[in-house]
């Protein structure tokens, strides 16, 4: 694997794991506004690929791009950065 690089990573909070082997993952990021230059919340979801269905509600993950698993899925769970508490 030294040779092949991964493809990008997002961080995110995993906001569903109700799917076997699938989480859904919120992405948020921060972006200026073009006229009025404050800065605004984007948010996206991502279904990601959860093999051992290691992730859960809450949970700060790290995804990384796939190949293509299901019809939305094309993302991979590469890492829990940190557990929910409780």
């Amino acid at each position: 694997m030294s040779e092949r690089g991964y493809g990008r990573t997002l961080q995110g909070v995993v906001v569903s794991n109700k799917a076997d082997k699938t989480i859904t993952v919120e992405i948020t990021r921060t972006v200026r506004h073009p006229r009025y230059n404050k800065f605004i919340k984007r948010r996206a979801k991502y279904h990601a690929h959860d093999e051992a269905n290691a992730a859960g509600m809450g949970d700060t993950v790290i995804i990384v791009e796939a190949s293509p698993y299901s019809r939305t899925k094309r993302w991979r769970l590469q890492q829990i950065s940190e557990k929910a508490q409780g």
